[in-house]
């Protein structure tokens, strides 16, 4: 009887699934979860989870949309439709700056609700994860994240196998 690998991938036993971008996948859908559930908690049942992407860090308050079409990586179109949505649901707005055509993003009063609510939303979970593998632990683990997250941290050549 011949056993299965224990990496269906390729045979090979050195590094079994789930990397590190699956594990780090799997972390951000528990929290978005969490978001959601805590913003419609609090009454804001319009936000839709592809929404999200404009209420990332660091918040879209000033920013042209072109801007923030490069931040969350996305086409400046889609972008577009996203700040036009929540424009019509009241949470910014886009603004010519004074002495410009150009329209920038700014969070209205009902936007930085929403702002708020994730932020304490985020705060829980960052307390409750640091409750569940301890304080020091959980420390750790974010300031791994804060360095593997700076954008001057070589990830290295892709090599062809």
């Amino acid at each position: 009887m011949m056993s299965m690998p224990s990496n269906p991938i390729d045979g090979h036993d050195q590094l079994a699934p789930p990397f590190v971008g699956a594990l780090l996948r799997l972390c951000w859908q528990r929290v978005r979860s969490h978001l959601l559930e805590a913003i419609r908690a609090n009454g804001f049942s319009d936000i839709q989870e592809s929404h999200f992407a404009v209420f990332s860090y660091p918040l879209p308050n000033g920013m042209r949309p072109s801007d923030l079409a490069r931040q969350i990586r996305m086409s400046r179109q889609a972008t577009n439709y996203l700040v036009g949505q929540l424009e019509e649901l009241g949470y910014v707005e886009r603004r010519a700056e004074v002495g410009s055509d150009r329209r920038v993003i700014y969070l209205t009063e009902r936007g930085w609700h929403v702002a708020d609510t994730i932020y304490e939303a985020l705060q829980q979970v960052q307390e409750r994860w640091a409750q569940a593998v301890g304080a020091e632990r959980f420390g750790h683990f974010m300031d791994v994240l804060r360095t593997l997250s700076s954008s001057d941290l070589p990830t290295g050549e892709i090599r062809q196998s």
